[in-house]
């Protein structure tokens, strides 16, 4: 199954944030759309990305109040990327490999389309596997 399949099911909605908006600003989206993560985007592309995990590292490297800093200054920069054209089955190896939970999805130009997390990556591993077995045991069943 490939990106463009997934998506084309759970739908490319992503919840983006400027890398000058505060931690403050970030938190209020995560609670507001209920998600773990937000794609920190400039001119339409991603430049970071910010996890429930990066705001605790802050907290615990913190000696005052993290809320008012940038995005900027908590986000991870190392962004690993993924295309409408991926396969999910390398995309579960390279999630798996560098502990990645979300990965935004990017068109040839660079440009934020979506955002694929691991659950949607297991979800489509699950459905393909479901219809391969449907399919062999039709076979069997002839």
């Amino acid at each position: 199954m490939r990106v463009h399949d997934v998506l084309n099911r759970k739908g490319r909605d992503v919840v983006v944030v400027s890398p000058n908006a505060t931690v403050a600003e970030l938190l209020q989206l995560l609670v507001k759309h209920r998600i773990g993560s937000v794609v920190v985007v400039d001119d339409g592309r991603p430049v970071g990305l910010v996890a429930e995990r990066d705001i605790v590292c802050a907290l615990a490297a913190a000696e005052n109040d993290v809320r008012s800093l940038s995005v900027e200054d908590v986000m991870e920069t190392d962004l690993h990327v993924a295309s409408v054209d991926d396969d999910t089955a390398d995309l579960a190896a390279t999630m798996t490999e560098f502990r990645i939970r979300h990965l935004p999805v990017v068109d040839s130009d660079g440009k934020l389309l979506a955002i694929i997390s691991i659950g949607d990556v297991v979800k489509a591993r699950l459905d393909t596997l479901t219809d391969e077995r449907d399919q062999l045991i039709g076979y069997v069943q002839q």
